[in-house]
């Protein structure tokens, strides 16, 4: 019966396209056997019940010079499980959350028409680098103006505490 059907078909439709329906379903056969023998195996059973892996994108380094009172050095912070040298690595992780917004670097700098007091906070800088949700991270701070204050003070404390001193500026 197959036969009959392949020569009528074979007299009806041109021979390229029997060709290709012939192959289609071979390979749809094909695909089934091998989603068929993946789906029963013990490992693929155990592959589908397990959590997927947290992504091993959120390392940063940070870099702080002149903050003093210890808290000059370099540290590593990873987030998601927290973890690191940083002294505080779970606060770290909660404000950088904190600052986390779809669509905005939570990075930034400060945009160059930025209105910003003439204030200084002291000579403490840093630089942030590596990757935080999967985008590349390369990003300095410092305490020139009001703008450069805010922007390292919403990061504390993945950077460090920096106040005024005695002898600062305006002090």
């Amino acid at each position: 019966m197959p036969q009959v059907m392949s020569r009528l078909i074979s007299q009806v439709v041109p021979p390229v396209a029997v060709r290709v329906v012939a192959r289609a379903r071979r390979s749809a056969a094909v695909g089934a056997a091998v989603l068929l023998a993946a789906h029963t195996s013990p490992s693929a059973a155990h592959a589908a019940s397990a959590p997927e892996p947290l992504p091993r994108g959120d390392r940063l380094t940070v870099t702080v010079q002149g903050v003093g009172d210890g808290a000059d050095g370099r540290y590593e912070v990873r987030c998601r499980p927290s973890g690191g040298s940083h002294p505080d690595a779970a606060g770290a992780c909660a404000a950088l959350e904190r600052n986390t917004r779809w669509g905005r670097d939570a990075f930034a700098p400060v945009p160059r028409d930025a209105l910003c007091t003439m204030q200084y906070g002291g000579p403490a800088t840093a630089r942030v680098t590596g990757t935080w949700a999967g985008r590349p991270v390369d990003a300095t701070y410092d305490r020139a103006n009001g703008c450069a204050i805010a922007r390292w003070d919403r990061l504390v404390p993945l950077l460090p505490e920096a106040g005024r001193r005695v002898g600062a500026q305006g002090t």
